[in-house]
């Protein structure tokens, strides 16, 4: 007792500055104090608390959150200790609970924004997640937590009330749209792309005006972001995907076949009918057995009611053609090919003729979306038209080269030596 009362007795006596200062001491000595109890002592009983209720996969992200609310405790104990420490002015009491008062509403808005992200998280782990994403809402959330936080410190910090602060933004409307313009559109546009699933992130997307082609990894608010094929990232505003017009390939994904178009363009010099020796020979191809002995007997039957057998000029009968029949070959062999979808659309046809060759044009689907096997299946059979042209007597066009020019030149001299070389034994 007569220790503590000669403590009190030594404090007292005191000048009214020291007396501030060892308050203003003991004060930061228990708010240290509270806050290492409440970190290193409460936050380890929380975390049993977490492992005995099975969450640990979310202990990571809780933990975090909790030690940013136990800044609170700390922040309190100041905001009503400081009234104890005497000889402090009233000014200094005020500014330090208003100071105090803000903290504790960021620090609340900060934990409530981390809760809002590990809200997101989980519910990535979702199947559908991909195709409804809410991380543009999410962010919206955190734009009007933000929001109202900085309202509720600038009242802290003013000792007004808030509403007194929203009422003066009413004469702030207008530059408040103006700013948030690409906020409101961002969100329209997001809330658009979500409910008509229109994009989903692992898309395929091509929007050439953009220079964005590849796979969408990212899909926020204000962008969307695409990663290209050469690895370059493209972000496009999330409006523009509803003002312009792009090319999502999730449906050739889904569908599991993905398309050839590719032609091939037939010199038409090449064109001819073929002779009957010519067509017993195609035989050989077994694929085309069936065409033949179908389009022979149709023919015939043609030629026997129309030309009849008075033997007219074949001119007016019908007769087989090289490019029809090639037709019918890679109709054929497109039917045989293991690894194109036969569920799916098969065309061989034939297109206008152009300057650089008439094009016979192959539209089927592979069956697989893979894309190097997708690249290997188009290029074999690709591979495999171009060299059976030759058995159907048929070339494909190509843009005279130098080396053409140069064989042509060279056909020429040797054509005119044999001419000077047979001129003396006429003689």
């Amino acid at each position: 007792m007569n220790a503590t009362h000669d403590l009190s007795t030594f404090f007292v006596n005191m000048a009214p500055w020291m007396q501030m200062l060892v308050g203003l001491a003991i004060l930061a000595l228990v708010a240290i104090l509270a806050n290492f109890i409440v970190k290193h002592v409460i936050l380890r009983i929380f975390r049993r608390g977490i492992d005995a209720l099975s969450l640990v996969i979310h202990g990571d992200a809780l933990l975090p959150m909790a030690r940013r609310l136990a800044n609170i405790v700390p922040a309190v104990i100041i905001s009503r200790g400081v009234l104890a420490v005497p000889h402090l002015p009233p000014e200094v009491i005020t500014v330090t609970q208003n100071v105090v008062s803000a903290f504790i509403v960021l620090t609340i808005a900060l934990t409530l924004s981390a809760a809002l992200d590990l809200a997101n998280h989980l519910y990535q782990r979702r199947p559908d997640a991909a195709s409804r994403p809410i991380k543009g809402y999410v962010q919206v959330v955190k734009i009007l937590l933000y929001f109202g936080c900085a309202i509720l410190v600038v009242a802290a910090l003013m000792e007004q009330s808030p509403l007194l602060l929203l009422s003066g933004l009413g004469a702030m409307a207008a530059v408040l749209m103006l700013v948030f313009k690409d906020t409101i559109l961002s969100l329209v546009a997001s809330v658009q792309l979500t409910s008509n699933d229109m994009l989903r992130v692992g898309d395929w997307i091509e929007m050439p005006q953009l220079n964005a082609d590849g796979d969408v990894i990212d899909i926020a608010l204000h962008t969307v972001k695409v990663q290209n094929w050469d690895k370059t990232i493209t972000t496009i505003p999330t409006h523009r995907l509803i003002s312009e017009s792009y090319k999502n390939w999730r449906g050739m994904s889904e569908s599991g076949g993905r398309r050839i178009m590719r032609s091939l363009l037939i010199d038409q010099g090449s064109v001819r009918f073929l002779s009957d020796e010519e067509v017993k020979g195609l035989r050989r191809f077994s694929l085309l057995d069936d065409y033949l002995d179908g389009k022979q007997q149709e023919i015939d039957r043609w030629n026997e009611e129309r030309v009849g057998k008075a033997g007219r000029d074949p001119v007016n009968a019908r007769r087989l053609t090289n490019i029809g029949t090639l037709r019918a070959y890679m109709f054929a062999y497109l039917k045989t090919h293991p690894n194109i979808a036969q569920d799916m659309t098969l065309l061989v046809r034939q297109l206008s003729p152009t300057p650089e060759g008439l094009p016979i044009q192959i539209y089927c689907f592979t069956n697989t979306v893979v894309w190097n096997d997708y690249e290997a299946i188009q290029g074999d059979i690709f591979d495999h038209l171009i060299a059976v042209l030759s058995q159907f007597d048929l070339q494909l066009f190509q843009q005279p080269s130098g080396i053409d020019v140069r064989r042509l030149f060279a056909t020429g001299a040797d054509a005119s030596a044999r001419e000077e070389e047979e001129a003396p034994a006429t003689a």
